[in-house]
């Protein structure tokens, strides 16, 4: 056990102490924090500066309306958007276009808007500017047309109203997620949380899978291995060196969770102080998205860290380690590809199936908790699942790292991994 202790300790200190790994720690919670203080400042900014913009009316009788139509303000109170002509029926077309375009280009104007004569039928607008991903400006000139070409209709057909916007004014569905706590308010943040949370743990699943691979593989072609061999039990090395990574990842962890806890809980205040009067996005996060992903990145990191370690010990080379560890990482890729089963349908049998597979349950399952958590039986046998599993690879894994740390040259067949693992 001591021996085993002492491998614990030197892969733990060994990667803690690197810049990397402080610069990841401390990096993504400084990142997040960065993206909430953005995302902030985005949504309350407002423009600086008037729009100025023609609109060329070819059907006729439209541009006023849509002219009422672009109410917003600057902060002076001033119109954000200036129209500054309009041109009913203009002949030739060709010409007003050309002289507009070059009014554009010159930076005389900002863009202009081209209502074509049979826009009452369904034929599309034309909206000319230097900047095609103002997607503000795009959204609130489309609104004005879509309100001036509805009161057209209208009127035609002898309905006559005074404010349309009004009468065509939406409600908005607020979606709220029932569970056996009570109710909370849902929305984008809710998914953007939930993707997070995934992302996160198939980043570290990779990153600290690869990591222990990559260790096994240094070790063994520095001839390292040979020397640690003749002093202690390649399993007990095997063991010490998943655990010692498995200690650095939960301590990353544990640094983030506590940070996304503090993060949800003072959010609001945080963003009030940054800007008074702004609203915060709600991110809040309850407890079960901090603590369920971190029980399933440890078992889910053993599975894996088990695999990767085997695979470490089969090869000699890097062009050889980047061909067999494939499978393994696509298995954790394809979580990828199912989440929308999940998302669509928590419950269904397949869901249920593929959040109890012992190689997708670590991220699928923790989708799933955030989604709408399953009974805690589910949960439970998730977890036996995959720890039974872990246990079986982990025995079959050192099996093969017994033998593969003191082999080079080819790669070993599958008639040759069989074999190996029929050594005693």
């Amino acid at each position: 056990m001591r021996k085993i202790w002492l491998v614990i300790k030197r892969e733990y200190l060994t990667r803690v102490r690197t810049k990397g790994f402080i610069l990841s720690t401390v990096g993504l919670p400084l990142f997040s924090v960065g993206i909430f203080a953005v995302t902030l400042a985005l949504a309350t900014r407002k423009a600086d500066h008037p729009i100025r913009i023609t609109i060329v009316d070819n059907l006729g009788g439209l541009a006023a309306q849509i002219q009422l139509g672009l109410k917003d303000k600057l902060p002076d109170g001033q119109p954000l958007y200036q129209v500054i002509s309009t041109w009913d029926h203009p002949a030739p077309e060709s010409m007003i276009h050309e002289q507009l375009s070059k009014q554009v280009r010159d930076g005389q104007l900002d863009g202009f808007l081209e209502v074509p004569k049979d826009v009452l039928s369904g034929k599309g607008a034309t909206l000319h500017s230097r900047n095609a991903s103002d997607f503000q400006t795009i959204h609130a000139i489309s609104r004005a047309l879509n309100d001036a070409v509805i009161e057209r209709r209208l009127t035609d057909r002898g309905v006559h109203i005074d404010n349309l916007r009004e009468v065509m004014r939406g409600v908005e569905l607020d979606p709220v997620k029932v569970n056996k706590t009570g109710e909370s308010k849902e929305g984008i943040e809710s998914f953007v949380v939930q993707m997070s949370i995934v992302m996160v743990l198939y980043i570290t699943l990779v990153v600290y899978g690869v990591m222990t691979m990559r260790s096994v593989l240094e070790e063994k072609t520095s001839r390292i291995v040979e020397i640690l061999a003749s002093s202690i039990k390649p399993f007990h090395l095997l063991t010490g060196k998943i655990l010692g990574v498995a200690g650095v990842g939960l301590t990353q962890y544990l640094i983030w969770m506590c940070t996304a806890a503090l993060v949800s809980s003072y959010g609001a205040a945080v963003g009030s102080a940054f800007r008074p009067g702004a609203t915060a996005p709600n991110f809040h996060l309850p407890a079960s998205y901090l603590v369920y992903p971190v029980i399933f990145f440890l078992v889910g990191y053993f599975l894996y860290a088990s695999l990767y370690a085997a695979i470490g010990s089969m090869v000699s080379s890097e062009e050889e380690l980047q061909q067999v560890q494939m499978p393994v990482t696509l298995a954790l890729v394809a979580c990828f590809i199912l989440y929308p089963v999940i998302q669509r349908a928590p419950n269904s049998p397949l869901a249920i199936a593929l959040t109890l597979f012992p190689f997708f349950s670590p991220i699928l399952m923790v989708f799933r908790i955030t989604v709408q958590t399953p009974p805690f039986w589910q949960i439970a046998l998730s977890l036996a699942i995959c720890i039974a599993t872990t246990v079986g690879v982990l025995q079959v894994s050192a099996k093969i790292y017994r033998v593969g740390i003191l082999m080079y040259g080819k790669r070993p067949s599958v008639v040759e991994l069989l074999r190996w693992l029929r050594y005693t």
